[in-house]
């Protein structure tokens, strides 16, 4: 069984390098944006550009490569990885795209800590992320959002690695003020911490310590 596993695992990573290595081409060819269009095409995502109303995702995959010559140098703005196997490697294929105002990355098993520390590229431009259902992200990783100046919505929801949930949610709204935060309630502590106002106290000047360390010394992207 072990051996079966360790071979998936391999066979994964195989596929991915190889995904990679395609963009590389594309890239060469054709450009940053429609590279990473490409690239999450082939990991069954979605995109949109600049003045398109209609995302490409698998169903109309052919279209697109029909299309790709009409898209050469039209900002990609949107992009849709959920569910996907994107990896801080992968992700790699986004950091040079100058108008991404759209990021999901819910329910991507390979998202984590140092993943979210390569998102600070988007400050100025990112709108929406999800990160909805990523069960390697932990209120570390959140930290590193603080760079999205321009972020109006985060999903936070099913996050089962962040501890404290509602006072992580009140340290996210004070570190982005003009941003939504969706997927978390004030009360969800309720069930699991004292209720004790000293404990709770403590709690949050803990992660507002954690905050301002993370703006020193960020996680290298």
């Amino acid at each position: 069984m072990e051996a079966f596993i360790d071979f998936g695992t391999k066979l994964t990573g195989w596929n991915l390098e190889r995904k990679n290595t395609h963009y590389l081409r594309i890239q060469e060819k054709y450009g940053d944006d429609l590279a990473a269009a490409v690239f999450a095409l082939m990991l069954k995502g979605g995109v949109r550009f600049r003045g398109q109303t209609e995302w490409y995702r698998e169903h109309n995959r052919k279209r697109f490569c029909v299309d790709l010559v009409n898209y050469q140098g039209v900002p990609l703005e949107a992009a849709d990885f959920s569910g996907s196997i994107i990896s801080y490697e992968g992700l790699g294929s986004l950091v040079n795209l100058k108008a991404l105002k759209h990021l999901d990355l819910s329910r991507c098993p390979n998202v984590d800590d140092w993943c979210l520390s390569r998102l600070h590229v988007f400050g100025e431009t990112l709108e929406e992320l999800s990160l909805a259902g990523c069960p390697r992200v932990t209120e570390r990783g959140l930290g590193c959002l603080h760079h999205l100046e321009s972020l109006r919505r985060l999903d936070v929801s099913d996050l089962p690695s962040v501890p404290c949930k509602g006072l992580v949610r009140i340290l996210l709204e004070e570190m982005l003020p003009q941003c939504e935060v969706v997927g978390i309630r004030y009360d969800e502590d309720e069930l699991t911490l004292p209720i004790e106002p000293d404990v709770h106290q403590g709690q949050t000047e803990l992660l507002r310590e954690a905050a301002r360390v993370q703006k020193t010394r960020e996680i290298p992207a």
